[in-house]
């Protein structure tokens, strides 16, 4: 099944240099206007403050699977999973951003609020079907042992308008590959440096079973067109179809940070849009109960976790959750991430239980 998902740390860059930049005090008002739609806070977590005190924050980029060729928006109060998760830090002490990609597949004991668990382990992206934003934060959180300040949930469907909007995105192909989505005409791909459209940069972004690295390297080129988007946005000077885009980003974005933050970021956070850095948590192929998960070890697990407390000055702490304590009692019965055998089984004991 095909599953057409980008998520756009870009985007919010972008809107910020349409209120401030070009068009100026024109356009701010009707920024001001569309974005003030797409404000929704997390029931029951505290609103940070970490934007107005200039502080190293962390966001959590979720791509949801709301629409397929126009079928299953259809459905009444249909949610759909969040098939690509990125953590974000930006710091502006040090100007560096580090994005970090979390296989839609990782195995994660799923939380709806940090206080309430639903005894379920599951793949991540069903943590956002299951209880919504607040969910996929608060697994995130308790995966990496990371605190999550904000969100941004992107609809795939603003892509096209936001990379035509800067002007298109430089890429560089590591293979060559087509690629459309059902009834639509394919994007061909050449391997080496490409300036993509709108269209193009979708296709790029959704192609996954042709990939050597698979999913992993979908989440690569993900993160490559976001990159792209930052640096194209950066770049220009002038956005025509401004209120289109805008208009798009009101109906198919949601986020917890407010217009002012946005403002803030860009005052004060910019500079960390010319550093950025790219990585994933690297899963290990399982079997659990017949479905095949990413089980990503502990080693992996601590590596992330230090490197993102790190971008945000927080010191290093041991990780000790669920999953570690899953791993630990696997590897006392002969499961080995270092064997090189894929999809082990992997066996979930006691309390939790595990569905699709």
């Amino acid at each position: 099944m095909k599953r057409p998902f980008v998520k756009i740390l870009g985007l919010v860059f972008l809107v910020m240099i349409f209120v401030m930049g070009a068009y100026g005090f024109r356009l701010y008002a009707q920024a001001q206007n569309s974005l003030g739609k797409t404000y929704k806070a997390i029931d029951g977590k505290k609103v940070s403050t970490r934007i107005n005190d200039k502080k190293p924050i962390s966001i959590l980029l979720l791509g949801v699977d709301t629409t397929d060729n126009g079928v299953r928006d259809t459905e009444t109060n249909y949610r759909g999973n969040s098939d690509t998760m990125i953590v974000v830090t930006v710091n502006p002490k040090t100007n560096k951003t580090t994005m970090v990609s979390v296989p839609r597949d990782t195995m994660a004991q799923i939380w709806k609020s940090s206080t309430n668990n639903t005894k379920k382990i599951q793949k991540i992206n069903s943590a956002y079907n299951i209880g919504n934003e607040g969910s996929a934060v608060a697994t995130t959180e308790k995966l990496l042992n990371v605190p999550i300040d904000y969100y941004v949930k992107v609809d795939f469907n603003s892509l096209k308008q936001i990379v035509n909007a800067v002007g298109g995105v430089d890429v560089n192909v590591p293979f060559s590959f087509s690629y459309g989505d059902t009834g639509e005409k394919e994007s061909h791909f050449k391997k080496g440096k490409m300036h993509l459209n709108g269209k193009q940069a979708l296709d790029y972004s959704r192609m996954r079973y042709e990939d050597p690295e698979g999913d992993y390297g979908r989440q690569k080129r993900q993160r490559q067109v976001i990159t792209a988007i930052i640096k194209s946005a950066a770049s220009a000077n002038t956005f025509t179809h401004y209120q289109k885009v805008l208009n798009s980003i009101s109906s198919s974005m949601t986020t917890n940070l407010s217009f002012s933050d946005m403002q803030s970021v860009f005052f004060n956070y910019r500079g960390a849009a010319k550093n950025i850095d790219s990585d994933h948590v690297q899963g290990y192929g399982s079997m659990i109960n017949g479905s095949s998960y990413e089980v990503a070890p502990t080693k992996e697990l601590r590596r992330v976790s230090n490197k993102l407390r790190k971008q945000l000055g927080l010191s290093e702490e041991q990780l000790n959750n669920e999953e570690t304590r899953l791993n630990t009692l696997n590897e006392a019965r002969g499961f080995s991430f270092d064997s090189g055998t894929t999809n082990q089984n992997y066996t979930i004991f006691t309390r939790y239980q595990t569905s699709e």
